[in-house]
Parts: structure tokens; sequence; C-alpha cells
């Protein structure tokens, strides 16, 4: 079996479809719910020996989608690019996307359906929680841990031992240097809270 589908086609879904291809998958396959000219889910929805992997950014979207494609039987696929550098110590949960030149040190745990995108490196022991999205070229030092459903944004940099809450919004070029709280969206050198999200 070579088709996959691809839930989402945006740019970024664009990127993961590339993943695919390049993990041999030769019949790849956009579904979007959009008002486009793509199949939708329930337009596939007899078709559960094809995997699915989410090309959709949005933390809360993707969650969303990939409870209701679980629930209706699919098997949802990690797609890791070629050219990541992961340790045989860590360990990444089911439906998390790997870009390209990404790496990921001894003993790191990356959550189910998050995104590691183009260049981040993930330190030793650092613990990514579900539907992350990590942004490219920011950078994990060891022991990080950041909660489920926070973005972490373009070019940040967090020093070791530090504990991001869930539902954070850590704004891009930030140096993180203290731990943030849930709900929180945060940016800055020094990275600061700034406001609190809507529970």
């Amino acid at each position: 079996m070579n088709k996959i589908f691809i839930y989402g086609a945006n740019g970024h879904g664009l990127v993961v479809a590339d993943i695919a291809f390049r993990n041999g998958y030769s019949d790849i396959i956009f579904i979007d719910d959009g008002d486009n000219e793509f199949p939708t889910f329930d337009d596939i929805k007899n078709k559960k020996h094809i995997p699915i992997a989410f090309g959709i950014g949005d933390n809360l979207t993707r969650a969303k989608l990939f409870d209701k494609v679980l629930s209706e039987g699919f098997m949802v696929k990690s797609l890791i690019h070629p050219t990541a550098i992961i340790s045989q110590t860590s360990k990444i949960e089911m439906g998390t996307v790997v870009m390209p030149n990404v790496v990921i040190n001894a003993k790191a745990k990356i959550g189910k359906g998050a995104i590691l995108n183009t260049g981040c490196i993930v330190e030793h022991e650092c613990q990514i929680g579900d539907f992350v999205h990590i942004s490219p070229n920011v950078s994990l030092a060891g022991n990080v841990k950041i909660g489920s459903f926070t973005h972490i944004g373009i070019g940040s940099s967090i020093i070791q031992s530090i504990s991001i809450g869930s539902n954070c919004i850590v704004g891009a070029g930030s140096v993180v240097v203290s731990s943030i709280n849930n709900f929180y969206k945060a940016y800055g050198n020094p990275c600061k809270e700034i406001e609190k999200l809507k529970v």
C-alpha cells in the first residue's frame, strides 16, 4: 500500500505531502472540508484501509479532526522526513509530523498529533505534549516541558529545564528563561507573560 490521505489542502498540507512522498507514498490524496475542489472526509469514509496524516497547522482543529478520524476507524500515520536526526531512545506518538532537518535527542518524548517544524531542535529529555506546534528553527534545551496545544513561534529559544504550560502561545523570536503558566500568550527577550488566554 503506497496510498495516503493528507487531511488539509493548504500550505502546511503541501509540506506534509512532500514528507509523505519521501516516505515512499506515491499516491497522495488531499482531503479538505472547506469549499474547494478536494474531497471531504465524508467522501472517503468507506476507504478505511488508506491511512491518514494531518496537514493542519492549527492545534485545536487538528486535535478535533484527529479524534474524528480515529472514531471512524482510520489509521493515523506519523510522518518523519528522512533528513531528521532522531535518537533511538526518543519516543514519538501517533500522528506527529517531523519536518526536514529536525533534531530529536536522547530520551525526548513527543506527544500525539504534534508538529516539529523545519530545523527545530528538541534536546535530551524534553517532553512535548499532544497537539503542540514547534515552529521552524526553535531550539529547546534539555529537560524542557511543553504542555498540550501550545504553539512555540518561529526562531524562539528556550533554556534548559523550563516548563511551558498547555494552551500557550510563545511569540516568534522569544527567549524563554522562566516558566510560563497555562493559557498565556508570552513573547519577548526575555519572554514574559503578556495576556491570559480564554480557557
